[in-house]
């Protein structure tokens, strides 16, 4: 679970998630993300949420353009399976 700044685009969550996803995939185990933009925050600020999520350091994230590997529609290029040994 990570806190990223409110302003991150739809297309960056979805990369990070598509990161996650493949390297679950590719070690043949389950996983998850949870992301948590936090409007108003910037990389660095302390937030606490309370309750049994405490509290935790807005996280930087890299402004790269996933947007058309994400909006490919669910066309990944290569089948991930191929690169197991």
């Amino acid at each position: 679970m990570i806190a990223v700044a409110g302003d991150t685009s739809a297309e960056t969550l979805a990369g990070i998630i598509l990161d996650e996803a493949a390297i679950c995939v590719a070690n043949d185990k389950p996983g998850g993300v949870r992301i948590i933009p936090v409007p108003g925050a910037k990389a660095g600020d302390y937030v606490e949420f309370g309750g049994l999520l405490g509290s935790t350091i807005v996280m930087e994230v890299k402004r790269f353009k996933p947007d058309k590997f994400v909006r490919r529609g669910g066309q990944i290029p290569a089948p991930i399976h191929s690169f197991r040994g």
